[in-house]
């Protein structure tokens, strides 16, 4: 099959023919019809995560596409279903999943990969294996993962439009419902407004909030928050935006949430709660970045600081409500695709993701 192949930290994807094997126990062979350009991937394109590179890897994780081929002790999916992908693999028998919370399963590494000694996934024309991103490699022609990394779907659900689920979009509602539990008649501050961003300021729109200000350098990507939920807008551009919200709020917001993984952007949406409040990072803060904040305004006000991955999903389930709520009209997905491209303009499509022209990049890549 065709993948995009990243080799090193130089910044550019290779497109290569690479072999992918059969379906192995537990394990699901898909035909890639979708994928989006998520920044996480473009994290180890550029090299700040790429300490935790393997190369020769396949990147891609927030995709969607049909069941070609399944393993043995594979449930309740089988070829011909269409199906969405998730980083958020589980092992289902370790403390994290058996008490609710397999997002941060503390053994998804037994089922990212096959196990040293096995035969891999994917190999390259010299043979080398090649890693699998998040234990998907999405930005290939077929997807081989586990079956605790994938979900069925309704076919009624549009494969380029249900691939943005497999990520973005439970990221950022599934922070507001299930991170932050965001109650009705709330205010909510979003910094940053980029394929999560975006998905978060739908969820405080389905949440009820009465008050959602969306932040972000870029006038373009303030506009298309403003047409997705957002009553409110501040551009840094115009001063401080802490002091914009305040002022905006009479005080700062109950929810505050930040997609962009800086640690100026971190302090600003703790800085944007009121007492009481609860800021949400989203953003993948680069190792080693340490964030600061006043510890007596945490005690005296009660604020609260919270980390959030993947939305703190339970994606078995969440995933095929987000595309009933799509189906339903409630959940906007549409307007999110802004460039359709093919597997060779992935460069291409990560630029305009760098540059900030595109909420969301898709490849599509045929039925």
């Amino acid at each position: 099959m065709r993948a995009a192949i990243l080799r090193d930290d130089s910044g550019t994807l290779n497109i290569e023919d690479v072999t992918i094997d059969k379906p192995d126990r537990n394990e699901v062979l898909i035909k890639t019809v979708a994928s989006g350009l998520c920044h996480s991937d473009l994290h180890f394109i550029d090299g700040s995560w790429s300490f935790l590179a393997m190369y020769p890897m396949l990147l891609g994780h927030e995709a969607a596409g049909v069941v070609q081929a399944i393993g043995e002790d594979v449930v309740g999916i089988q070829a011909g279903d269409h199906v969405i992908t998730c980083l958020s693999m589980f092992c289902g028998y370790c403390e994290r999943c058996l008490t609710g919370h397999s997002y941060i399963c503390s053994e998804r590494q037994q089922v990212q990969a096959r196990q040293p000694g096995n035969q891999p996934r994917i190999i390259d024309n010299d043979g080398a294996e090649v890693n699998q991103f998040t234990g998907i490699g999405s930005f290939g022609e077929e997807m081989l993962v586990h079956q605790n990394g994938v979900v069925k779907i309704s076919n009624d659900m549009p494969l380029d439009r249900a691939a943005l689920v497999g990520c973005g979009v439970t990221t950022g509602v599934g922070a507001v419902f299930r991170s932050a539990e965001v109650k009705p008649g709330s205010t909510v501050a979003v910094v940053g407004c980029g394929g999560v961003g975006i998905s978060t300021i739908q969820g405080a729109h389905l949440a009820g909030a009465r008050q959602i200000i969306a932040v972000d350098l870029e006038q373009q990507k303030l506009d298309w928050a403003t047409q997705l939920g957002a009553t409110h807008t501040v551009n840094p551009n115009d001063g401080d935006p802490v002091a914009q919200v305040l002022e905006l709020t009479s005080g700062g917001v109950d929810y505050s949430f930040e997609a962009i993984g800086l640690k100026q952007t971190a302090e600003q949406a703790y800085g944007m709660i009121r007492a009481g409040g609860l800021a949400t990072i989203m953003g993948m803060i680069p190792p080693g970045v340490n964030l600061e904040i006043d510890g007596a305004d945490l005690f005296l006000s009660a604020k609260r600081l919270q980390g959030s991955i993947m939305g703190s999903n339970n994606f078995k389930v969440d995933m095929p409500h987000l595309c009933d709520l799509y189906l339903g009209g409630r959940l906007k997905l549409d307007e999110m695709v802004s460039r359709t491209i093919t597997l060779d303009e992935i460069n291409d499509g990560f630029t305009a993701m760098k540059n900030g022209e595109v909420v969301r990049a898709v490849i599509d890549f045929g039925t």
